[in-house]
């Protein structure tokens, strides 16, 4: 059976796939163990550039359970970096599967458990977001220090009971205030996707104690809570959350924003991880 059909199959243990994926990459990469890993939502792709040393660079869809990136903006290769700082290595997930996409939960999460599985104890999910606080124009980094999960979809499976709490870790949030005091944090609200949220359904997020509206990251962060792995996330607003600004809501929006306040967030975030 092919890698990418295994995962397809609910008879075959996912974490398997993850370790074969993490093979893989040890051999591919010549780096028998990384150490933390970047998973890169809309925006924060030239961090990568920003770490250190790149080692090894893959096309993700070389990789077993692994498929070239499906949103304009997300990059398809997986890359190994020398971080600079520390002398570790990361492992930078450019290609991220949406669960929008239909390809099923364990795809979103493939990437990972492969990085647990290639040794990474701490994984950083950034994403690109809408805000729900007019303050935060766009171009605004927040950390996330919670998260409501509206997709009704979790990656685990069977009797499997993980405790969440303080999943995003109080510790890393710490850290990325080391680099930068004036970061904001707040609660991200997982939507399904892929249309945007209607001005209604930001409104419940708001009452619900949401903050932060997007279609990726939550999944993840639980597939990495199960798995061992500490877990940063930062968001990047993009734009105002429909109904909070006036203007209607584009992907076009969401890659403009991101190229702006790319230089500066990349070195934000690139200054986190030589600290953790």
């Amino acid at each position: 059976m092919a890698d990418d059909a295994r995962l397809d199959d609910p008879t075959t243990d996912p974490l398997a796939v993850a370790a074969d994926a993490a093979a893989y990459l040890a051999e591919a990469t010549g780096v028998e163990q990384h150490d933390v890993a970047l998973v890169l939502g809309s925006g924060w792709g030239g961090a990568a550039d920003l770490l250190g040393e790149t080692v090894a660079e893959i096309a993700a869809a070389d990789v077993p359970g692994f498929a070239a990136p499906a949103v304009v903006g997300h990059v398809g290769t997986i890359r190994s970096i020398r971080i600079a700082a520390t002398g570790k290595h990361a492992l930078v997930l450019g290609s991220r599967t949406h669960l929008y996409e239909g390809k099923g939960v364990r795809r979103v999460v493939h990437g990972v458990r492969t990085a647990a599985a290639a040794g990474c104890t701490t994984v950083v999910l950034t994403n690109g977001c809408g805000g729900l606080d007019p303050s935060w124009a766009p171009g605004t980094p927040v950390l996330i220090s919670d998260h409501i999960n509206l997709t009704t979809v979790s990656p685990l499976e069977g009797a499997t009971f993980v405790d969440l709490t303080d999943l995003y870790a109080s510790r890393l949030r710490d850290v990325a205030r080391e680099v930068d005091p004036t970061l904001d944090e707040g609660v991200y609200v997982q939507f399904r996707g892929p249309h945007y949220e209607t001005p209604a359904e930001v409104r419940m997020a708001g009452v619900l104690g949401g903050s932060l509206v997007g279609m990726s990251t939550t999944i993840e962060a639980i597939a990495a809570r199960h798995v061992g792995m500490e877990v940063l996330g930062i968001s990047l607003v993009t734009n105002l959350a429909a109904g909070v600004g006036a203007d209607a809501l584009s992907h076009e929006e969401v890659l403009e924003a991101g190229r702006a306040a790319g230089p500066r967030i990349s070195r934000l975030l690139a200054d986190i991880v030589g600290r953790i």
